[in-house]
């Protein structure tokens, strides 16, 4: 049984928590999602037409918060930031489409939960960038 997003919440080091982009609520749920791409990628793998998509899955769910850290690294506020914004949020886009793909493989209930938590991000992402195109114009 997998870690809800509490109780993930609770063994993410304090380190980590101490980011600035943590407190933007995108970030954090796309590093949960990146533990659950994680183990959904150890049942892709078994079979091997799976093997593509979880290069494919691993990689784009990875980016969503990479991309995140970066535009936080080069300064909210700035140019960049909205560039790396957009950058995640057509990751996260990907991701619900290769979630798609491993439908076969992962099975409906999980496809379903993964899209919900990344239609949550994407939601988060695009209010953000609204946020920050209406502050910064």
């Amino acid at each position: 049984m997998e870690m809800t997003f509490e109780e993930w919440m609770a063994t993410v080091p304090e380190r980590v928590k101490a980011e600035a982009c943590w407190r933007f609520d995108a970030y954090p749920r796309a590093l949960y999602l990146y533990e659950l791409a994680w183990d959904d990628c150890e049942a892709l793998v078994r079979d091997e037409r799976g093997r593509a998509v979880a290069r494919q899955l691993i990689r784009s769910v990875g980016s969503i918060s990479a991309n995140i850290e970066e535009g936080y690294g080069r300064g909210v506020g700035g140019k960049d930031y909205l560039y790396f914004l957009r950058i995640a949020e057509g990751s996260a886009r990907e991701a619900k489409g290769w979630y798609f793909r491993a439908r076969r493989l992962l099975g409906p209930a999980v496809v379903e939960a993964r899209q919900a938590l990344l239609d949550e991000i994407l939601a988060l992402l695009v209010t953000e960038k609204r946020r920050h195109r209406s502050r910064h114009r």
